[in-house]
């Protein structure tokens, strides 16, 4: 079995603020404590893919030949990245409710 490389993780700017969204609304509807623990489940989520970036699927609304785009499915939402040749970028963490339509606009969403 070959062991991927590792590749450094890059989240945009769309995702940090996705990320700050869920806990603001984790604090108002499930207390501090419960949204600790899902902040940090995500957090070790992306932290998790500079080795096994090629453990989680395809994500099936972004479909390519490489399968660059692939996704992390939480209990309410989804890690959607892109796998390049240098890094792994976190593209978006999104309600797991959004719109197909929503989803595939993450294809312009270019980290800096």
């Amino acid at each position: 079995m070959e062991k991927t490389k590792e590749l450094p993780v890059k989240l945009s700017i769309e995702a940090n603020i996705d990320i700050d969204n869920i806990y603001q609304y984790g604090l108002e509807v499930f207390g501090l404590k419960q949204t600790k623990l899902y902040e940090d489940e995500i957090w070790q989520l992306v932290d998790f893919l500079s080795n096994n970036y090629l453990l989680f699927p395809e994500c099936r609304f972004l479909t390519t030949k490489a399968k660059l785009y692939r996704w992390i499915i939480l209990d309410a939402h989804y890690v959607i990245y892109r796998i390049t040749t240098k890094r792994i970028e976190v593209l978006r963490v999104m309600s797991s409710r959004m719109s197909i339509t929503e989803i595939k606009r993450t294809r312009r969403i270019r980290p800096s």
